[in-house]
């Protein structure tokens, strides 16, 4: 192994331990493929060196990459088993579905613009994420060709969860997603679906993301 992947592998390793099992995140299979995706390919390359650290960092759109420990705690959050079928809304640069690949047997996953989707789905491919398949279009109306879906994640902040989305949540599903302002803190919740009407909310903490743009409500 060269030394720089050696050096990434550590960083990992740390990231893991320190930031994201020392806060309380403990499904194995969630810190497994926090271990496993390596960060560094998806940040841009000037920035690799900072790959790990414990914050957001830009990806190009006015978007960011979420920090590690928070993409750890929405997968957990998600309470995926291997056989799901996971939505994203929001690639980025394409590392959570990396990590949510990792977990689940597939993932969806949308990208409003255009310049990351395509970045993002080169990533996937040439890293071999063969489950993952990445769409330029408005998250808030979801992908609704391959609903149901299992759980579905939100890397935006809308005033409230877009109803599209609600549909394509199947029945028992976890639905995870910042909610409030644009400029401020959030909430992370998570919604369980039961009947078609039933919708359960739970507050996970304070978040803070990019806004949740489209035509459903944000």
């Amino acid at each position: 192994m060269k030394a720089g992947a050696t050096a990434f592998s550590r960083a990992r390793r740390r990231m893991v331990r320190q930031q994201i099992a020392r806060r309380g995140v403990a499904d194995p299979r969630v810190l497994d493929a926090m271990s496993s995706v390596p960060r560094e390919r998806f940040v841009p390359r000037r920035m690799s060196n900072r790959a790990y650290a414990d914050h957001p960092l830009p990806i190009g759109e006015g978007q960011t990459i979420t920090q590690p420990y928070v993409v750890a705690l929405m997968a957990e959050a998600m309470e995926l088993a291997p056989t799901d079928r996971v939505l994203e809304i929001g690639t980025g640069s394409g590392y959570a579905a990396a990590v949510l690949g990792r977990i689940a047997a597939a993932v969806y996953t949308v990208e409003r613009h255009a310049s990351l989707a395509q970045e993002a789905q080169s990533r996937l491919s040439g890293l071999a994420y063969e489950n993952v398949r990445v769409r330029h279009g408005d998250g808030t109306q979801g992908w609704d060709e391959h609903a149901p879906y299992d759980a579905i994640s939100v890397a935006a902040a809308g005033l409230d969860v877009p109803q599209a989305l609600r549909e394509q949540l199947g029945p028992r599903g976890r639905l995870v997603i910042p909610v409030g302002p644009r400029n401020g803190t959030q909430r992370l919740i998570r919604e369980r679906r039961g009947d078609e009407r039933d919708f359960r909310r739970e507050n996970l903490g304070a978040v803070r993301f990019v806004p949740l743009v489209g035509e459903g409500p944000a």
